[in-house]
């Protein structure tokens, strides 16, 4: 079979001349704030490992006796025979975390959202979500059969001037903290539009567990919010807790829906049972250990005073993303060049992530930094910005 219908040679090379071709590094170390690609040691400020616990001795120690008792595969989806004690355990656990009923685990973040947007609403519904929401997000919107629609990204004004057209149950969707520009959802205007209109509200809080609040819980605990205001929430494990997979938190009533309705969750294979139970470790350290948080609080705050004293564009941003814009696709990928050559490795994020014109460095912080590196990353951005004068201008 020919593939020369899809003209693949030809949209690869668009990308490459619009300079949204992505290409892969290859990783030889642990996930850590240093790590090496070909041989050599990099700085890493783009990592999602917020509190530094993917290669945490406790999350290790963890996983290997697990992987002792339960081997590696699961075998099976969590109706047939894949749901262990270890799996078990940590939905109960991520109820208690949450404060919520009952907590459900999918192999995925992505899964997780196509889930429970697709149990929810279909033909005849509505799904309402803001424009800069993650992609699993609005492709369950897309792929949910509704009628979907984007609001203005935090407006809270466009959204209910767009729910007066909804038809049939309306869900609400949002980001708990957007991945690309750092910044909270306003979940309490969100409930009150919910509440008003009878609209149901998703929050996918990825990025904020563990970041936020005391504890760690993410936008519900900084904005001190329950189960009833706030009644599905999302989160997954591949960033503060450093692990991987997703779960879903809510009432009896959304977790048993989820578990007879969720196509992502029924026909798919449970994740490890040996990640479950690392996960658990990992928990554990994101309640007890609240240094970490005040360590990345104080972290953000010295890069945001020296990006000011260097008058870089940076988003406004008060979570461990924090976005350099720079606008153009072509400047931000040489930028970020220069920075992998002084051995800083900083993402080029270019469209479709971002919108046109939106390029930027995302700059990702972890508890596991040190001030000192900090003070090496501002040098280099100093140093790249300079040697790219007339290609990155500063607005």
């Amino acid at each position: 079979m020919s593939l020369s219908q899809f003209s693949l040679n030809e949209q690869l090379n668009n990308l490459k001349q619009q300079n949204l071709y992505r290409s892969r590094r290859i990783i030889d170390s642990p996930q850590n704030t240093e790590i090496i690609i070909d041989g050599k040691k990099n700085l890493n400020f783009c990592s999602n490992d917020y509190l530094g616990l993917a290669n945490h001795p406790q999350v290790i120690a963890a996983f290997k006796q697990a992987v002792d008792k339960y081997g590696v595969g699961s075998g099976s989806a969590h109706l047939i025979c894949g749901h262990s004690t270890a799996h078990h355990a940590l939905e109960e656990e991520l109820a208690a975390f949450t404060q919520r009923d009952r907590a459900l685990l999918f192999s995925t973040g992505y899964m997780a959202n196509l889930g429970v947007i697709s149990a929810l609403v279909g033909k005849g519904d509505s799904v309402l979500e803001d424009r800069l929401n993650h992609a699993s997000l609005l492709d369950g919107g897309l792929l949910s059969g509704t009628t979907f629609k984007r609001y203005l990204h935090g407006d809270d004004e466009n959204l209910a001037l767009k729910l007066k057209t909804c038809t049939g149950k309306t869900l609400i969707v949002s980001d708990g903290v957007f991945s690309m520009d750092g910044d909270l959802a306003p979940l309490p205007q969100l409930i009150e539009i919910a509440d008003k209109n009878q609209a149901g509200l998703m929050i996918d809080d990825a990025h904020g567990f563990g970041v936020l609040g005391n504890k760690g819980g993410g936008v519900c605990e900084y904005y001190q919010v329950n189960q009833n205001a706030m009644p599905i929430l999302v989160g997954t494990f591949g960033k503060s807790f450093g692990t991987a997979g997703a779960f879903v938190a809510g009432s009896e009533e959304l977790i048993e829906t989820l578990i007879q309705k969720a196509r992502t969750f029924i026909y798919t294979t449970a994740l490890p049972a040996a990640i479950a139970q690392a996960t658990r470790a990992s928990l554990e350290l994101v309640i007890k250990e609240n240094w970490r948080r005040e360590k990345l609080t104080a972290l953000i705050k010295q890069f945001r005073n020296g990006a000011k004293q260097l008058n870089l564009n940076l988003m406004d941003s008060t979570t461990p993303i924090q976005p350099l814009l720079i606008g153009d696709s072509q400047q931000v990928v040489r930028l970020s060049q220069n920075l992998f050559q002084q051995g800083f490795l900083v993402s080029a994020i270019r469209p479709p992530t971002v919108p046109q014109g939106k390029a930027r460095l995302r700059v990702t912080f972890s508890a596991n930094h040190q001030t000192k590196d900090v003070d090496l990353l501002l040098s280099a951005l100093e140093k790249a910005t300079f040697k790219s004068k007339g290609v990155y201008d500063v607005p």
